[in-house]
């Protein structure tokens, strides 16, 4: 993988050449088929990640059994960095929302990488940050908002994040289901399908 790949992602973009050049040498770079996951949740994790192109969604299952969205990886996200969580296993499960390509790197190269470049270190306070505010958001829209609420500011947040703009408007980038939509808003698919219905009309 060549150092402009990283280079080009905000997380890096502070690193000298000869540190992309250290973190180039141990990356590799693997694609992954729609609808296959890159780690399973409870899994060890044995590697970080970051998305080159297409999307991904992570899941996680709850004890009760119910399955939910808690984030779409896009293209720049670094994710399962569980080392700088202090997990040692992946809490969730990743799965391609279409075809994509992800680098990764050993889990053990974390520490390594952050010591020789404060900056990375730095970043992924900030990206962790980020990602924890818009938990809050998440959690604080589940308690608070009527379901309808809810649906709307998923769907919003979906086209701020992958809108592309057409003659019609807008469109997601991926493959988006009413079932994916519930599964971000605490949900039933059918509410959903209701919402959606007369929101059409």
């Amino acid at each position: 993988m060549d150092r402009s790949v990283l280079r080009s992602v905000p997380l890096f973009a502070a690193m000298s050449d000869d540190q992309l050049d250290r973190m180039t040498a141990q990356a590799s770079a693997r694609r992954v088929p729609q609808g296959e996951a890159v780690f399973e949740q409870g899994e060890t994790a044995k590697a970080f990640y970051l998305l080159l192109n297409g999307r991904l969604k992570v899941t996680q299952v709850t004890r009760d059994g119910q399955q939910i969205i808690v984030r779409i990886v896009h293209p720049g996200d670094l994710f399962g960095f569980t080392r700088a969580l202090g997990r040692s296993d992946y809490p969730g499960t990743a799965t391609a929302a279409v075809d994509s390509l992800v680098a990764s790197w050993p889990t053990e190269s974390w520490d390594v990488f952050v010591a020789d470049n404060p900056h990375l270190a730095m970043n992924a306070i900030r990206t962790i940050g980020q990602r924890l505010d818009e938990a809050h958001t998440r959690i604080r829209e589940m308690s608070t908002e009527e379901v309808e609420r809810r649906v709307a500011h998923a769907v919003l947040r979906l086209v701020e994040q992958a809108g592309k703009p057409v003659e019609a408007g807008l469109r997601v980038d991926f493959p988006i289901s009413r079932r994916d939509i519930a599964e971000m808003t605490g949900t039933t698919l059918h509410t959903v399908s209701r919402i959606l219905s007369a929101w059409e009309v």
